[in-house]
């Protein structure tokens, strides 16, 4: 495969060209190559809202589980952004939701952190464990205590 590309993949993952990305997975690319920091196009498309190359991407073989070089997953990402409808097409389409990045985080951690409350509540609906803990000893629930997420308190508290 050559580098070009394996390059327009990941461009193609970031801007949403799902006619690009399906002539690449039609070429044979692999879905799971990794950009210099570890990112998948299953990561970028994540992270930058693309839920129709995310479907795509899935369909076609990528590993909602393969994590960057720090560790992150296409789920942390979406998690960080708030994106509840990519949040639900990785879990349906086998995300891990315990996994812990380099740091020792989750996807529950990054959404109690950042407020993604929304997030934060499907997460705990489909079985996150809010009991984990990070390199530092801290929970989800800490986490939301330190942010000030109020209404994420609440939501790991009650669940």
């Amino acid at each position: 495969m050559d580098t070009l590309a394996n390059t327009a993949i990941f461009a193609a993952a970031r801007s949403g060209d799902i006619r690009e990305l399906k002539n690449a997975i039609a070429s044979g690319i692999d879905l799971n190559q990794e950009d210099p920091r570890g990112y998948t196009p299953l990561i970028i498309a994540c992270y930058n809202g693309q839920r129709e190359a995310a479907v795509l991407l899935l369909e076609a073989g990528a590993d909602a589980n393969k994590q960057d070089h720090g560790g992150n997953t296409a789920l942390m990402g979406a998690c960080f952004k708030g994106y509840v409808e990519i949040v639900e097409l990785l879990i349906s389409g086998g995300a891990d939701l315990n996994r812990q990045h380099g740091n020792g985080g989750t996807a529950l951690m990054f959404a109690a952190m950042f407020g993604r409350n929304n997030v934060l509540q499907l997460l705990l609906s489909y079985g996150a464990d809010k009991q984990i803990k990070d390199h530092r000893g801290h929970t989800a629930l800490d986490l939301a205590v330190q942010q000030g997420n109020v209404e994420g308190v609440e939501i790991l508290l009650n669940s």
